[in-house]
C-alpha cells in the first residue's frame, strides 16, 4: 500500500496533543515536510511504515512524533520504544530530538552505543527511559548481558536502514528482529531501497504503509553541483583555493581515515580552524569535532563517510568531495549535508583520470551529467583505466572495502 503524496497539512491537523504541539513550535517546526505528512498519520494509527526519502527531509521527526504520542502516559517500567541507527553520531542526534519534542509529554530516551562505558549505560537504563536509541552491536551486548529486555519493546524504528546494511549489520539486525515481540509496530526509514533492504522489510514489517518522497537518491534542489577535473597532487592546492570564503562552513570528504588526518593537519598548518572526524577517533574527539563544527568553533570539518548521513548541522555552505565516494548513492548522501530543508548550498567534487568509472556511475544515478567547473576540462578516457572495483560500481552491490569500523 502506498500513500498519496498530496499537499502537507499542519501538525495540528494530525490531532496531536497540545503539549507536543507546543514543543514542536518551540523547535521551530510548524508545517510537516512531505515524509512527515504521510508517515506520521500511519504511525499514529499503529501501522507499520516503510519510508523512503532523501537526506535532509525530516525523517527523524517522522518517526519520533508518533512514538512520543503513542508512548506518552505508558506506566513506568522497562523501555517500550527502540530506535536503531547505524552510527553513534546519528544515535545522539536522535536522542536530542526525543528530548526536545518529548519533554512536555514525559517521554525520555537514553543512548547506548559503542565507545562508552557499559556500566554507565546500565545506570542510564535504570532511570526507566521510555525509548532506547542504539547502534546494533551495542544493543546486542546489552541483550546478551540481560540488561535490555527485547520482548518489552512495542514500537521499533530502523533509521537509515540501508546504511546499516552497507556497514555489515545484517546479521545483527536479523538477531534483533528475531528477539523482538511479534506484537510490535515497526517503522523502517531509508534513503534508498536496494534489494537487500526490501528483503529485510518483508521479514520485519507487516503490511506496511509505503511512503516514498521523490525518487531515491535525488539530491536536494538547492544544491549547486560542480566537478573539477584535476590530479591527485593538485587536490590540496585546489581545496585551499576553494575554501577561502571566511564565513562559509565547509565539509570535506576523504575516502580514508589516514588521508583525513593528513589533510586536517595541512589545513591547520595554513591557519584554518579545522576538525577531523572518522571511525578511529575516540568518541570524545568525535563529539568535540561535531559540536565545534555545529557551533562555528571549527569552520572546516574533514571527514570520512561516517558523516555522510544523519549529521544534523544547519547551514553547511559547501560540501567538497576531495575523494569520490565508494558508491554513487553515497555521493548523494554526502552532498545532502548542504542545501537541507530547502536551503541552498554548493557541492564540489574532485575527479582524477582514475575516477572515470566512479563519475560515470554517479551521473548515471543522477540521470544527468554533473556540470564542470569553469576552466576544468574533462581528461581523455585513460588508456589503461584502473580496473573497476568488484561490485562497487556496477549496481550489483553497494558493499565496499573502505567502510568505517562498525559502530557497536
Amino acid at each position: 500500500m502506498s500513500t498519496p503524496l498530496s499537499t502537507p497539512l499542519t501538525f495540528r491537523a494530525f490531532g496531536l496533543s497540545e503539549a507536543l504541539l507546543r514543543d514542536l513550535a518551540g523547535a521551530g517546526l510548524t508545517n510537516p515536510t512531505p515524509i512527515q505528512a504521510h508517515a506520521i498519520p500511519a504511525g499514529l494509527q499503529g501501522r507499520d511504515v516503510l519510508g523512503c526519502a532523501q537526506t535532509g527531509t525530516g525523517k527523524t521527526a517522522a518517526f519520533v512524533i508518533p512514538m512520543i504520542e503513542r508512548l506518552a502516559g505508558v506506566p513506568a517500567g522497562p523501555p517500550r520504544g527502540l530506535i536503531l541507527a547505524p552510527t553513534r553520531e546519528l544515535a545522539f542526534q536522535i536522542q536530542r530530538t526525543v528530548a526536545q519534542l518529548g519533554r512536555a509529554r514525559g517521554v525520555s530516551a537514553t543512548t547506548i552505543v559503542g565507545g562508552e562505558d557499559m556500566q554507565g549505560q546500565v545506570r542510564g537504563l535504570r532511570q526507566r527511559p521510555t525509548i532506547i536509541v542504539a547502534t546494533p552491536g551495542r544493543l546486542l551486548d546489552h541483550m546478551w548481558n540481560g540488561t535490555v529486555g527485547m520482548a518489552d519493546f512495542t514500537i521499533v524504528v530502523l533509521d537509515e536502514a540501508d546504511r546499516m546494511l552497507d556497514m555489515g549489520f545484517a546479521p545483527q539486525l536479523n538477531q534483533i528482529l528475531e528477539a523482538l515481540s511479534d506484537e510490535r509496530q515497526t517503522l523502517l526509514f531509508s534513503a534508498t531501497l536496494p534489494d537487500d533492504l526490501n528483503a529485510l522489510a518483508r521479514a520485519g514489517l507487516k503490511d506496511p504503509v509505503r511512503v516514498r518522497v521523490d525518487r531515491p537518491a535525488t539530491p536536494a534542489p538547492g544544491v549547486t553541483q560542480t566537478v573539477h577535473h584535476t590530479t591527485q597532487e593538485a587536490k590540496t592546492p585546489l581545496l585551499l583555493t576553494l575554501i577561502q570564503e571566511p564565513d562559509e562552513s565547509v565539509l570535506v570528504f576523504t575516502r580514508t581515515k589516514h588521508r583525513a588526518d593528513r589533510l586536517g593537519r595541512a589545513l591547520e598548518k595554513v591557519g584554518h580552524r579545522v576538525a577531523v572526524l572518522h571511525g578511529d577517533r575516540r568518541l570524545s574527539q568525535r563529539r568535540t569535532a561535531l559540536e565545534g563544527f555545529r557551533r562555528g568553533t571549527f569552520r572546516v570539518l574533514v571527514a570520512t563517510d561516517i558523516a555522510a548521513r544523519g549529521i544534523d548541522v544547519a547551514n553547511i555552505g559547501h560540501v567538497i568531495n576531495y575523494d569520490l565516494p565508494n558508491s554513487p548513492e553515497d555521493y548523494v548522501h554526502r552532498i545532502g549535508r548542504t542545501g537541507r530543508m530547502k536551503a541552498v548550498g554548493r557541492a564540489t567534487s574532485f575527479v582524477t583520470s582514475e575516477d572515470h568509472y566512479q563519475i560515470r556511475a554517479i551521473e548515471k544515478l543522477l540521470g544527468r551529467p554533473v556540470p564542470r567547473a569553469a576552466g576544468s576540462a574533462a581528461p581523455a578516457h585513460p588508456a589503461n583505466p584502473v580496473p573497476r572495483p568488484a561490485g562497487s560500481w556496477t549496481g550489483q552491490s553497494r558493499r565496499t572495502s573502505h567502510r568505517e569500523p562498525r559502530s557497536r
